[in-house]
């Protein structure tokens, strides 16, 4: 069975874990979200059985899964030919505990026979260093040590320790219990300590999804979205990352293999954006806190697009020879040399994602005079770097232009610092602000409009679009009123379209012309509909990217829109912003759709 993205995901904000259509864990990372892959299945190629952690069944004859209502549990129902069935309940612990919240590097399979006297192997085959090292196994009655010299990691298990050892079939005549993570013991019954931690963790996210403020249609959809956009952020810190994994490759057979697992701050202002229409705005409050650390590496206000969890962190960019990759399709690679990129539109991100913790009233800690001094620095940058060649939001490594998406968001910077300023009172700042916002707007609209395709440009002078310009309205740069928005949109309706999906760009690249769909691109089509009042093509496209998530409600980077078939990273933060966005923009109200029985 070859490897596919038709994966659910499980985490707590300090690790994540996918899990395949066998119920198998083909990629964890530790002891967090950037660590060392120990199961990376995922990449193996043709060695299915490297880095996975399966529990399997013999004479399997079908499988059915689904997470628990309203949380990131997840369930694997097994049956055999005979009718015998088992049932493994998935979980990363992540609940309150002494007035904070308990979400140790720590992952909890239960498996419970269903029906019958079902026949199950066990296999826990991790990795180290990235595939290359097969850990050295010790053991005692309760648990199994995997190590190497560099890192150490345990099963804690009341489940036949030798059955497991030698992967031999046993019957599954009541409960087992596998608890795998860091090496640490267990002081406590593991049955007990297995169903204690499922049961509080089920409340935690169940409580967490009773405050969220979801639209009246697409609910599940949204959910599921807004569940995922949490388990991608790294709370110790405030770190969001892009994605789980690396090296998923953005299409079939070419080198567009990156390493998503680290905080770009673009994408993690669409996240706290997101986020915060939900009304769950811890994120961002975290998020902040993140970011003042980020800043604090570089007092002049300069700002990488890019950090790793860690902040300071380095990303130099290295291939791994012990992985294959996906499908075989190498390289993958390790770290990201975004890092070292000119991407001028980080101080826009930056300061917008700050901007609500002036004006919402909900928050128990507001934006201060500190706080706006802080994001000074970064408008003062912002101001300096607007109309200088940077790599642009799509990374080009071979490729410097003014690029208008940067200019914009440097603008957008200037905008809120102005707005910001006028709120606390401090009139001088806001008129300095607006000042700068003016020019930029101006040297924008010069720069960027090209009269001859009546429609703004990616860059300075160009003659290409791409799905960026269809946010100007969204960053608040043009009114949904402005004609040359209109005019816009229809270029690039015209342009970047194929297969019923929006390309990022349609030119040639760094490595040719790309081949699949930029799943965001097309959501971003779709809130720029609804701006123009073209609510039901809206509908009919937002529906269709529906359609093209995998079983469990989860995209990926881009979509093959032939096959239909999910490519790039994994789960997107990216793709599943943009379908929060869209649903809280597209769907009847409350009021509308229930009271007046719509």
């Amino acid at each position: 069975m070859k490897p596919s993205l038709d994966l659910a995901i499980i985490g707590n904000a300090i690790i994540g874990a996918l899990i395949d259509r066998q119920g198998r864990i083909v990629w964890n990372c530790l002891p967090r979200l950037d660590g060392d892959p120990v199961f990376c299945g995922l990449l193996a190629g043709q060695d299915e059985d490297a880095g996975i952690f399966a529990v399997e069944m013999v004479d399997l004859a079908h499988v059915e899964q689904a997470y628990v209502d309203n949380t990131a549990i997840f369930v694997t129902t097994m049956t055999d030919a005979a009718g015998n069935a088992l049932r493994i309940t998935d979980f990363a612990p992540r609940f309150r505990q002494f007035e904070r919240i308990f979400r140790p590097a720590m992952l909890i399979r239960r498996v419970e026979p269903v029906a019958g006297a079902p026949r199950i192997r066990i296999r826990v085959r991790p990795r180290f260093q990235y595939g290359s090292v097969v850990p050295v196994t010790t053991h005692g009655s309760n648990h199994i040590r995997y190590q190497s010299p560099e890192m150490a990691v345990r099963l804690t298990t009341d489940a036949p320790v030798s059955y497991i050892l030698a992967e031999s079939a046993f019957i599954l005549d009541g409960p087992v219990n596998l608890i795998f993570g860091i090496d640490e013991g267990l002081d406590a019954p593991i049955g007990s300590v297995a169903r204690d931690f499922q049961e509080r963790t089920t409340e935690y996210w169940r409580e967490w999804v009773r405050y969220l403020s979801v639209p009246f249609e697409w609910q599940d959809a949204v959910i599921r979205a807004a569940v995922t956009l949490k388990l991608c952020s790294y709370e110790e810190t405030g770190a969001i990352v892009a994605a789980l994994t690396t090296s998923i490759p953005e299409v079939a057979n070419e080198e567009r293999n990156w390493d998503y697992r680290f905080c770009w701050l673009r994408d993690a202002y669409f996240v706290v954006h997101a986020l915060n229409r939900l009304g769950a705005t811890k994120t961002m409050e975290d998020f902040i806190r993140y970011i003042t650390n980020v800043a604090a590496l570089d007092p002049s206000g300069h700002l990488k697009p890019v950090y790793g969890i860690l902040p300071g962190t380095k990303l130099d960019e290295w291939v791994a020879p012990g992985l294959p990759g996906y499908r075989g399709m190498g390289p993958v690679r390790v770290g990201n040399l975004a890092e070292i990129q000119t991407q001028n539109d980080s101080y826009g991100s930056v300061v917008l994602a700050g901007a609500q913790m002036f004006f919402d009233h909900r928050l128990p800690w507001r934006g201060d005079r500190s706080l706006f001094e802080r994001l000074e620095r970064l408008g003062t940058k912002a101001a300096a770097v607007a109309l200088e060649p940077d790599a642009g939001l799509w990374e080009f490594r071979g490729i410097k232009r003014v690029h208008t998406h940067s200019a914009v968001m440097c603008w957008a910077a200037c905008d809120r610092l102005a707005k910001i300023a006028r709120s606390l009172g401090l009139e001088d700042r806001a008129t300095y602000w607006r000042e700068e916002a003016q020019r930029l707007r101006k040297a924008i609209l010069d720069g960027a409009w090209n009269a001859k395709r009546n429609s703004f440009v990616e860059s300075f002078g160009g003659e290409h679009l791409d799905a960026s310009l269809l946010l100007l309205q969204e960053v608040g740069f043009l009114t949904p009123d402005d004609p040359r928005f209109a005019s816009t949109v229809d270029a690039v309706e015209r342009e970047l379209i194929h297969g019923g999906v929006l390309w990022r760009y349609a030119r040639e690249d760094d490595f040719g012309k790309p081949k699949n769909a930029f799943t965001i691109c097309t959501f971003w089509y779709v809130d720029a509909l609804v701006a123009l009042g073209r609510k039901d093509k809206a509908r009919e496209i937002f529906e269709r990217l529906l359609g093209y998530r995998n079983s469990f409600g989860l995209l990926s980077e881009d979509v093959d829109p032939a096959s239909g078939e999910l490519w790039g990273n994994f789960p997107q933060t990216y793709s599943m912003v943009g379908l929060i966005v869209s649903a809280m923009r597209l769907s009847k109200s409350w009021e509308e759709a229930f009271w007046r029985g719509s």
